[in-house]
């Protein structure tokens, strides 16, 4: 019999890689969102009654109860960077922990991030910490994933400092000696399904997915300019600044809030010692040999301008 997968947060930008990943796999996928319509477009990537849609919110536990019906195993994808963290990353997760184990999956995957920490000083690295302990109360085998930050061609990261790279003629840097391991959306992907569908013997282990690469924040957004074909000067403000900056997060179009700055203090990179993509069967690619498949949209004359000095 084939395997059905619930996944939360379907219609994400990880989402659509994780479906994608499953289905080739061949498990039947029920994409779970507050509004299915924005996950439709996994469908076509599916056979005929591969793909189910449901509506359902974390935050809710009815309505997650009603979605992990007959699952076999659950992925929990949801997250946010703003907004009530706790209703979703604590309470969520709880949420949706107890109502899989309650339905009988066998197998449940939480994904959290990298820098989830009870200590943390940002909220967000708190409630990781905080939504990855709900889960395994409710469900004690459940599967914990924390990918570094994450690239690919929707990201909300890369192609951020390359469109600012591509109108702004100098480029402020806010903490550039911070370190980042980025890792490949199809690779987490890849790790994420794995996971899933053979979760009797992932149970209750807890992964690091890092790409094959530690970038500190300054180098990062260097690189990203050279892919563009962009030449630019590029200022490293002063922690000083840097703060003040952040503390003026909670206005519209601010550039950085101060959750994100506390969570700039610390590197975000693979604990060593900790188990990563390798032990999930995924090959970590690197990011020089895909942004510029994408990234060639900021060059000044695009496709055809990938070739021409840079600018």
């Amino acid at each position: 019999m084939t395997v059905l997968v619930t996944l939360f947060g379907g219609g994400g930008f990880l989402g659509r890689y994780v479906a994608q990943a499953l289905l080739q796999r061949g498990a039947r996928v029920r994409l779970v969102a507050r509004d299915p319509k924005h996950a439709f477009f996994v469908k076509p990537q599916g056979g005929l009654g591969q793909t189910q849609f449901i509506a359902a919110d974390i935050t809710k536990r009815a309505t997650v109860d009603r979605a992990v019906q007959g699952s076999d195993a659950v992925i929990n994808l949801v997250g946010l960077l703003a907004g009530n963290l706790q209703a979703v990353h604590v309470d969520g997760a709880r949420n949706v922990a107890e109502a899989a184990r309650a339905a009988g999956a066998e197998t449940l995957v939480q994904v959290s991030a990298i820098g989830a920490d009870p200590a943390s000083p940002s909220l967000y690295g708190r409630t990781k910490a905080e939504g990855e302990a709900a889960a395994r109360a409710a469900f004690p085998g459940a599967i914990v994933v924390r990918p570094s930050i994450v690239f690919g061609p929707e990201d909300a990261f890369v192609n951020r400092f390359a469109r600012m790279i591509e109108v702004a003629p100098a480029v402020p840097i806010l903490r550039g000696a911070t370190l980042f391991q980025p890792v490949f959306v199809a690779d987490v992907a890849k790790a994420i399904a794995a996971a899933a569908l053979d979760g009797k013997r992932y149970a209750g282990r807890t992964f690091e997915l890092g790409g094959p690469e530690v970038i500190a924040m300054g180098e990062l957004i260097r690189r990203i300019a050279a892919l563009t074909g962009r030449k630019r000067s590029f200022v490293e403000l002063p922690d000083s600044l840097g703060g003040m900056i952040a503390k003026f997060g909670f206005l519209p179009g601010a550039p950085i809030t101060q959750d994100q700055w506390q969570m700039l203090q610390r590197d975000n990179v693979v604990t060593p010692g900790a188990e990563g993509l390798a032990a999930l069967g995924v090959e970590p690619t690197p990011l020089d040999s895909v942004a510029p498949t994408w990234l060639v949209r900021y060059r000044r004359s695009g496709r055809f301008g990938a070739e021409r000095k840079a600018s």
